[in-house]
């Protein structure tokens, strides 16, 4: 295929998803106004189904299928990590070297650790009553724990960071996703349908599988943090070519 050919066939594509995109605003509520049909229905459904707050009723129950593909999309991202950055024959594993970390770095952030990891649980506890969820939850957990490295040492962080733990929870967060997409169909419904209990609106036990859900993404995103910048430290940190010092 020529290079002229290739050119009249992105522009073809490009006029045709133009042309489409600017019908589909034409179809779109005036802006500012006060009602969208979209907006209307995903909170009467996230109303209906006991969940507070309305994006993780779409982001769980609504469109859980697409999520499970943001999900998935990360979970092969870990993957792709974990095969591209392990160690090779060329390279060895030394130990890291003890860094002096200032006083005021040290202390703050050990204070934060435990603040921080509480309310990336607290986040993906609550994710189906107020803002966040698994995804915001997860991220902050992970980055709780790396506070140890800054207020310590590389040495210290890999005592509370086996990663081959965390690569397990990785795996273990994604089949859970699956296995409750799974329970819909045994119950006779579709695919992540919310076939459980929808409990008492605006409490912990509300939502049906839509908490269950985020706290699968919780521990998924939070494992998978955690091994992605395991493998890029370690890199950084502990891997080096042989015959280097």
């Amino acid at each position: 295929m020529s290079r002229r050919l290739r050119m009249w066939i992105l522009a073809v594509g490009c006029l045709g998803f133009a042309v489409m995109f600017g019908a589909a605003c034409l179809q779109l509520p005036g802006f500012g106004g006060d009602s969208h049909p979209y907006g209307d229905r995903a909170v009467g459904a996230a109303l209906a189904h006991r969940t507070a707050n309305v994006i993780s009723a779409v982001n769980f129950d609504q469109r859980a299928f697409d999520t499970l593909g943001e999900e998935t999309i990360l979970f092969a991202a870990v993957l792709g990590t974990v095969v591209l950055l392990r160690q090779t024959r060329e390279e060895r594993q030394v130990p890291p070297a003890p860094v002096h970390v200032a006083l005021p770095v040290r202390r703050y952030a050990l204070i934060l650790l435990p603040v921080a990891l509480v309310v990336g649980l607290y986040v993906v506890a609550h994710g189906q009553l107020s803002p966040g969820g698994g995804f915001q939850g997860g991220v902050i957990v992970a980055t709780a724990l790396h506070l140890l490295y800054i207020g310590a040492d590389y040495r210290a962080l890999e005592r509370i960071r086996p990663v081959s733990v965390y690569e397990v929870g990785d795996a273990v967060g994604e089949a859970t996703y699956l296995v409750l997409g799974l329970a819909g169909l045994i119950a006779g419904s579709s695919f992540l349908a919310n076939t459980l209990p929808y409990g008492t609106f605006n409490t912990l036990a509300s939502g049906g599988s839509v908490p269950l859900l985020n706290m699968a993404v919780g521990m998924e995103v939070a494992c998978a943090v955690v091994v992605l910048l395991a493998r890029f430290l370690d890199q950084a940190v502990e891997i080096e070519e042989e015959g280097k010092k």
